[in-house]
């Protein structure tokens, strides 16, 4: 098992997720972290970095003069046998040779860089740094050319390479803000997982499995798509790594939580195998050859820089095994301790419950605690699942109707679920007074996903304190907040996707009654499918059409919408390509008005920055004229001028505020163009969908938007 090995005290706070190791001169591992200042904090066992100034023996630091979001250490140039130091800001990527002191390049990153991992992605023949950042991912290669782009629904959160799908080349598991786990060959995606929270850290084990971890304090494994396991926890977890603890050669999965802990699972079951815990929240966790070479270490890292090393010990397994055995066998003896506590209890109860019989002389109503007894054995809870529109005084939602067979009440409904509530749970309790046969619980779903929900229904009589549990299970199809209506031609949506499939209307009305929440059955008697939806959340519409002969025309002025049901349309009939053409005057229009903001914004910016550094070339000038008049002994010149100097200073932090509005905004419009070209991708299949991708990425960069609107809307050039 795993033995500390040192302990040290860096003496700098340490940002999360921004610690990693490297070999800055192909021999040694140093250990890298963003802190305090906008510095990187570079610590190595041996005085490797003699042109840089020495804090605390062996600790380095290197001036980033922004923000580190992010960090990662590798080989991005092959040829020089070492790793590099990339670091990530609000607006920049630097490679840096931090044995050579001087940088490989230098990189403006408008979308910013939230996470960045060094590797080689899919067949591209060389390592490149990718980058993710506001809804898009890019890779760079050692010149910092741009090799690589594609987009992806939210802002990246984790970023990890791995062989996903076994065919000898690296895919990139992307996490992000809209809960999702995506995984992109190269720029085309192939796989996508819903999640519950956002994704904070992704880790790769062996084959095709890795581990992720949620901002609501979940981890778990997925092998491909399959998830293998998951726990929740209070804390939030911070970071993942892999390493292997147990001498097996197999990774279990290392997790660094918010309240210092750290402990490692088992990559089969989740079972706690090795557990320790830092004096606060872990930073950041690696492993290398730190201390000897050759040798793994284990390395974790607090946010308020307290670092501790750790090793595999085989002469620690027997023992390790021996304390596991011993917890699971105090574990049984509790048990068994709580089951013999409750058999005395229930023997006691049931005496108490005799004697209450035998002196009904003195007691007018009989105890009864036999379940069977006050609750009706044929007690069954029917439950109905309806589509509800909003009133004035609720929201649109999904009620969940359930009524017992008979007289007896529903007490507490218990709800539990994936993402649709805080906790993953809900709980319906009505107060005394108000409990019924029957009882509806109003849901929300934040978004179209299909989902699990499972219920516990707590039954019983008004004159009785005894329940009944009953188990529930009922599926919410991706599309549970639409309401079959009728057809009607009046205000169509001008929003629409046409494409031709090889299918037949049958297949189709399968899809809508798997997909769509419905009371009954949709079957209609008719030569062509016409179908109307009301999208409650919005009261929109949304309409399917289709011909025998395959050509399909979905209607609706959401153009995300369309996507979605183009994409489990694609699941469903399991097509590999499709190429559509659509038309979202509405969004299309929101587009155009937002392209040319951003142009106006970067405009805007080139001269606010160019302002300010002539500002700070005059201040400057004012500085050096006052202290000569300083030593000249003229102070009222000397005055005259910090007076100036003041003003001016004053003008450039007001400039600097004004920077950083409009960077804002920037952001914003910039998030948005990113998610429409995902959105524009989306309505296609895979090859038409890269496709599309990579024209509105040409538009983009020759800053063309009549091209970018034909390339979505044709899905070509």
């Amino acid at each position: 098992m795993l033995v500390p090995v040192f302990s040290l005290q860096l003496n700098h706070k340490v940002f999360p997720r921004t610690v990693a190791v490297g070999k800055f001169n192909g021999k040694t591992s140093c250990l890298v972290g963003a802190t305090a200042g906008n510095k990187v904090f570079i610590h190595s066992p041996q005085d490797n970095n003699p042109q840089a100034q020495q804090l605390e023996g062996n600790v380095s630091l290197l001036n980033v003069n922004q923000v580190v979001t992010s960090l990662a250490c590798g080989q991005l140039d092959d040829q020089l046998k070492k790793d590099l130091l990339v670091v990530g800001t609000s607006s920049n990527i630097t490679a840096y040779d931090i044995d050579r002191n001087v940088d490989l390049f230098f990189k403006e990153t408008p979308d910013g860089a939230n996470a960045i991992t060094i590797g080689k992605w899919g067949e591209l023949p060389e390592q490149l740094a990718i980058v993710g950042g506001n809804c898009s991912i890019h890779g760079f290669n050692k010149k910092s050319e741009d090799v690589l782009w594609t987009v992806t629904g939210d802002n990246v959160s984790s970023l990890a390479l791995l062989d996903f799908n076994g065919d000898g080349y690296n895919e990139l598991v992307v996490g992000s803000e809209d809960y999702d786990i995506r995984v992109f060959r190269e720029d085309q995606l192939i796989a996508d997982m819903q999640e519950t929270e956002t994704i904070v850290s992704i880790c790769p084990l062996i084959g095709a499995r890795f581990g992720y971890a949620l901002g609501n304090g979940t981890v778990g494994i997925y092998e491909r798509t399959n998830r293998n396991w998951r726990i929740k926890s209070r804390n939030s977890a911070v970071v993942l790594q892999a390493y292997d603890v147990d001498g097996d050669g197999v990774d279990e999965l290392v997790t660094g939580w918010s309240s210092g802990k750290v402990d490692i699972r088992s990559d089969r079951n989740g079972d706690v195998i090795f557990k320790d815990s830092l004096n606060s929240s872990v930073a950041g966790i690696v492993k290398a050859d730190y201390r000897v070479p050759g040798e793994n270490l284990l390395i974790c890292c607090s946010n308020e820089g307290e670092v501790r090393g750790f090793k595999f010990s085989a002469q620690d397994s027997n023992a390790a095994a021996a304390n596991l055995y011993k917890d699971r066998q105090e574990a049984i003896r509790d048990l068994a301790q709580k089951k013999q506590a409750l058999l005395l209890e229930l023997q006691t109860l049931e005496e108490a419950a005799k004697k209450a019989k035998d002196s009904s002389s003195t007691n007018n109503r009989a105890v009864t605690l036999d379940s069977e007894a006050d609750i009706p054995a044929n007690t069954e809870i029917q439950t109905i699942l309806t589509v509800e529109r909003s009133r004035s005084d609720f929201p649109a939602h999904i009620a969940i109707k359930m009524k017992t067979s008979n007289h007896t009440v529903i007490r507490v409904v218990t709800l539990f679920a994936e993402g649709l509530f805080k906790g993953e749970c809900f709980v319906v309790h009505p107060a005394a007074n108000q409990v019924r046969e029957n009882i509806v619980v109003p849901i929300i779903p934040p978004r179209d996903a299909s989902v699990d929900l499972h219920l516990q229904v707590f039954v019983g009589l008004k004159s009785s304190t005894l329940y009944h549990v009953f188990e529930l299970a009922r599926p919410l199809p991706i599309f549970s907040m639409y309401l079959l209506v009728e057809n009607s031609t009046d205000h169509e949506p001008k929003g629409f996707v046409n494409f031709t499939i090889n299918e037949r209307i049958p297949r189709i009305l399968v899809w809508i009654n798997h997909h769509f929440l419905l009371s009954e059955e949709y079957a209609p008697n008719t030569p062509s499918l016409y179908v109307t939806f009301l999208a409650v959340r919005t009261d929109t519409k949304l309409v399917i059409k289709m011909q025998n002969t395959g050509q399909m025309l979905i209607q609706t002025d959401d153009m995300e919408l369309a996507g979605n049901i183009i994409q489990s349309l694609g699941k469903f009939l399991n097509i590999d390509a499709l190429q559509t053409t659509c038309d979202f005057p509405q969004e299309l229009d929101m587009l155009q008005r937002i392209f040319s903001q951003i142009e106006e914004y970067q405009a805007a910016r080139q001269r606010i920055s160019s302002d300010m550094a002539e500002h700070a070339n005059i201040i400057r000038s004012f500085l050096i004229r006052a202290e000569d008049a300083r030593l000249i002994g003229d102070i009222s010149v000397m005055k005259r001028h910090y007076i100036d100097l003041l003003n001016l200073n004053r003008d450039l932090i007001n400039g600097y505020k004004i920077r950083c509005t409009n960077h804002e905004e920037l952001m914003k419009n910039l998030r948005y163009l990113n998610q429409m070209v995902q959105k524009a991708g989306n309505l296609r299949i895979g090859k038409f969908k890269t496709t599309t991708v990579n024209q509105c990425r040409a538009a983009i960069k020759s800053n063309n938007t009549q091209l970018l609107m034909k390339s979505i809307k044709t899905g070509s050039a």
